[in-house]
């Protein structure tokens, strides 16, 4: 920078010769400095002053927008960081083959807690136990007068709750909207549908997932918004399922049993129409799994149609008959030497009350429940035959119905297969199977001999499967199946206008830890109708049923699960749409004449 002197001779010089001060031009020349300096300094602070206004308006302005974000934003909870339209998505209904609602959503609210905006904590967890009695007041005060910042009270409550809740009249009890999983027929198909909870949750929203039955298997479906909404329908009958959970129910009252299940299947689609397991629950407030006991059956949430595996007694013996009238081995009318003794392996193979019924034709073996008629079929036919034609009926492996808890009934097989395993499991013992997996293997006598799969979705037309007997052996089943009925085991079974077919079965229930119960049994009553053009089977199963009848306690499935069968049958054919075969009798004083 050049500096202008502040006596330039060139000034001073000539004011000399005027004869004026040259003090002067230098005074003049120190104030111009001055007021160039003071100018630029200016300049520079006030630069420095827009700089720094232009930093603190942009600070202000980011915090301004932040405070006023966080003002009208709800708090959420902490560890739910999605936002709330990541899991808004709504579940799709379930609905019975008909179209009616078995699942559908319900709007409702939760309810938290900001104990930093509460005025009267005290009074606040006080009004709050009134409310809800399942809460502590104690703990809600512990909680409300604590460092904690975000409280969940309820997950979901009702509209009168939360009025009450609005009466408290504290700000820091606060709402957020839910949409839960409502079940509005209560406890019926409780183990088909199983059960939904909230998954990940925010204040706004929580996610709805599936926890047992097909809510858990089709969640991803149920979740999807492809779908469009389009509810998952079901092959159960409302209705049916709704008749059939009230006779079994009483039925296992009526028998002093322990549990009960009752399936009804399609024998052409293999569609489930009615499965029931009792005890059951309410879906709407599924209760938590058993942490105690070794018995998983003692819960409600045990489907026993699906994982109670057990031995299901004589209900086998009609496909060793089958089996062995599909290889040529014998027809209806063959005689077979029932009379003892007989030893299979050192083991000595009895009659049920140690009866001894001599010859008896192959129909009558199933008729009067022989165990050493079928055990000698079961000779004829073989060991690897045997557990061929079983392993094509499904009896090896859980069964392939919808529901998650289906992957538990896995049925337990001898690992060596003897001529003695032949012989037990000809009439039902030395193999276990869930009541499902026997429902599939009668349904495929009832079809003509087509293996069907059971399902529990709705179907359009018959689902028939690989061949496993030909239709005449299934034919020959199928009448001894009717004359067990009519002259059998289950005359208890007759349902006038039905004709019913089936076979009773009673085992020893087994212990948890190995072994038999000696008063304990398993009765079960394999049942198809009209026999004569077979559409349903049912499957009546009683756990640890007794009753006394003529002065004697009776546990035996033909006192027990046969009766019970029968009034089902009576109450849901009807509902089925099938017209019973009834004969007009002769109206009195009257005669019919043909001209």
């Amino acid at each position: 920078m050049i500096r202008t002197p502040l006596r330039p001779l060139a000034r001073i010089l000539p004011a000399r010769d005027k004869g004026e001060n040259p003090d002067a031009i230098e005074r003049e020349n120190i104030r111009k400095r001055h007021v160039e300096m003071e100018g630029k300094a200016r300049n520079r602070a006030e630069g420095r002053l827009l700089v720094l206004g232009v930093f603190f308006f942009g600070a202000f302005t980011v915090v301004g927008a932040r405070m006023g974000h966080l003002a009208t934003t709800e708090p959420a909870e902490p560890v739910a960081t999605i936002n709330g339209a990541a899991i808004a998505a709504q579940r799709a209904d379930i609905v019975d083959r008909h179209g009616r609602i078995l699942a559908t959503n319900f709007e409702t609210h939760s309810l938290y807690a900001q104990p930093p905006q509460m005025v009267d904590a005290e009074a606040a967890a006080k009004g709050l136990a009134a409310i809800f009695p399942d809460l502590e007041e104690a703990e809600l005060l512990k909680d409300f007068t604590g460092k904690r910042k975000f409280i969940w009270v309820k997950r979901r409550i009702s509209p009168e709750q939360k009025q009450a809740v609005h009466d408290i009249g504290d700000p820091g009890l606060l709402f957020g909207p839910r949409e839960m999983r409502l079940y509005p027929n209560g406890p019926v198909a409780a183990h088909v549908l199983g059960g939904a909870g909230f998954g990940k949750e925010g204040v706004r929203s929580a996610e709805v997932i599936g926890v047992a039955g097909v809510e858990k298997k089709f969640d991803d479906y149920l979740r999807d918004p492809a779908n469009g909404n389009k509810p998952l329908e079901l092959s159960l009958d409302l209705s049916i399922q709704a008749a059939s959970e009230r006779v079994l129910l009483g039925g296992m009252k009526l028998m002093n049993a322990k549990g009960a299940t009752s399936i009804l299947l399609d024998v052409h689609t293999g569609e489930v129409i009615s499965m029931v397991s009792l005890p059951d629950f309410d879906p709407n407030d599924r209760p938590r799994p058993p942490t105690e006991g070794d018995d998983p059956s003692v819960s409600p949430l045990f489907n026993r149609a699906v994982q109670g595996v057990y031995e299901l007694g004589s209900t086998f013996k009609i496909f060793a008959a089958a089996q062995a009238v599909d290889l040529g081995l014998v027809n209806r009318d063959t005689i077979i030497d029932t009379a003892g003794p007989m030893k299979i392996g050192g083991h000595r193979i009895g009659e049920f009350q140690n009866k001894n019924y001599g010859k008896l034709s192959v129909s009558d073996i199933i008729v009067k429940s022989s165990n050493r008629g079928t055990g000698r079929l079961a000779l004829q036919i073989g060991t690897k035959r045997q557990k061929a034609f079983l392993g094509s009926l499904g009896m090896y492996d859980p069964t392939p119905v919808e529901i998650v808890e289906a992957s538990g009934g896995q049925p337990l097989v001898p690992e060596r297969w003897t001529d003695l395993s032949s012989v037990t499991i000809s009439y039902g013992h030395g193999i276990s199977t869930t009541a499902m997996h026997l429902a599939a293997g009668y349904a495929a006598i009832a079809n003509g001999g087509n293996y069907v799969s059971p399902t529990i979705l709705k179907k359009s037309g018959p689902q028939y499967g690989p061949r496993v007997m030909s239709r005449q052996a299934a034919d020959a089943a199928r009448h001894m199946l009717r004359k067990v009925v009519k002259t059998g085991t289950a005359s208890f079974g007759e349902v006038p206008g039905y004709a019913v077919g089936g076979k009773t079965g009673t085992a020893d229930k087994p212990k948890p830890r190995g072994g038999y119960y000696d008063d304990k049994v398993i009765a079960t009553f394999a049942s198809i109708f009209p026999s004569h053009d077979p559409k349903y089977v049912l499957i009546v199963t009683l756990d640890e049923p007794s009753v006394m009848a003529y002065r004697e306690e009776r546990r035996t499935a033909g006192w027990t699960a046969v009766p019970v069968a029968a009034e089902m049958i009576g109450r849901v054919a009807p509902l089925l749409g099938l017209r019973p075969d009834v004969e007009p009798g002769q109206v009195a004083g009257i005669t019919l004449v043909n001209n």
